[in-house]
């Protein structure tokens, strides 16, 4: 499938280096409005470069447009790309706010476009190993998660931060929009795929700091807190912070055992249960404990090549939710990551940012997502 990026900064350039993993995508060409930003993404990969948005939009030739924009600019670049008869994969959030994200699956769904959004660490073997072992029962029946999603003091070490092309991180965009609506997608794509839709979200902020202390006004908090629950029975914590040190972890609690990994930003991360032992027992065989406690690991379900973020160690393919869709579109279905799914975890990453501290319900749904064919 030829596709189009539009939006070269920072992102852009993973989503570009994971491209050699899919056959099945060939990159039409590039699109910026920042000039500069443009011809130097553009003569670094070598690929074709476009003048104006419309010169995208209107290449009979491209079937499917990747917006990989600031937040701010994802309504307005993937309404104007289903107007034109174009499939979308949007960067998170799908609009910074419901009533938008709603309106661009309405015109997806009148118009008989695909819409899909990230994150697609949900298709990565990390997530489809605890999937599938959430589905063979290994621990049980679930009962609690909790995700954590915490970094490092990123105000005091992102300036320097370029990606392969040279474009900067682009921190503005990251403090204003906040770390809630940047990274929490990444656990709350998990919890909905695995425990179904959401029913209620009640959330808390805090910390606003910056190099040198208070924070302009227009910048996000730091910190957000949000229990959920789900119409399967389950209940999560979703921590997410940019002030902590880092932390990823991801733990489910069942009747029978605990189901943990330590990082979502790694499609490689091992998949480990841990038994529940009676503190009794605990006290008279520690070592025994012990051993139980860390076996047996789960290894991934296959590994693959992944796109590699130099300042922080990432291993995810960017490119595997843009594949994903264009699978879609060839055997007629919904892609995994469907409008629907997209706009329930949009609802749900904006009521977290909301942080009202008023237990919310939940006003959308989806239908249930099909693991990958190869973790099935």
């Amino acid at each position: 499938m030829r596709f189009a990026i539009v939006g070269c900064g920072f992102v852009a350039d993973f989503y570009v280096q994971a491209l050699a993993n899919h056959a099945n995508l060939e990159l039409s060409g590039v699109f910026d409005r920042d000039v500069d930003r443009l011809h130097r993404f553009s003569d670094f990969y070598g690929v074709r470069r476009y003048a104006c948005i419309e010169d995208v939009l209107n290449d009979a030739g491209v079937q499917l447009i990747a917006n990989l924009t600031n937040p701010g600019s994802h309504f307005a670049v993937s309404k104007a790309a289903l107007e034109a008869g174009k499939h979308v994969y949007s960067e998170k959030p799908l609009a910074m706010t419901f009533d938008e994200a709603e309106e661009l699956v309405a015109i997806a769904e009148r118009r008989g476009f695909l819409l899909a959004s990230a994150p697609c660490n949900l298709l990565g073997e990390t997530a489809q190993t605890l999937w599938k072992a959430l589905r063979d029962g290994r621990i049980g029946t679930p009962r609690l998660a909790y995700a954590e999603l915490d970094e490092d003091q990123l105000f005091s070490s992102y300036r320097n931060w370029t990606s392969k092309s040279g474009a900067p991180w682009p921190f503005r965009d990251e403090f204003e929009v906040g770390c809630t609506l940047e990274h929490a997608g990444y656990y709350l794509a998990w919890l909905t795929a695995f425990f179904g839709p959401a029913t209620k979200i009640v959330s808390s902020l805090g910390v606003s700091t910056d190099d040198t202390g208070p924070v302009e006004q227009s910048y996000a908090p730091a910190l957000a807190v949000a229990c959920i629950d789900f119409a399967s029975g389950l209940t999560a914590r979703v921590t997410c912070s940019t002030y902590t040190s880092g932390d990823h972890t991801f733990r489910v609690f069942g009747d029978d055992g605990v189901l943990s990994t330590a990082d979502c930003w790694d499609f490689a991360s091992p998949v480990y249960i841990g038994y529940r032992i009676p503190r009794c027992w605990q006290d008279r065989h520690p070592l025994r404990a012990e051993f139980l406690r860390v076996r047996p690991r789960v290894a991934p379900v296959r590994r693959s090549a992944f796109a590699y973020d130099d300042h922080r160690g990432l291993r995810m393919d960017f490119a595997r939710g843009i594949a994903e869709l264009a699978d879609a579109l060839v055997e007629d279905r919904e892609p995994r990551l469907s409008a629907r799914w997209s706009l329930h975890v949009t609802e749900l990453a904006l009521a977290m940012n909301a942080g009202e501290g008023i237990r919310r319900e939940m006003r959308t749904t989806f239908a249930p997502i099909m693991p990958m064919p190869w973790a099935s």
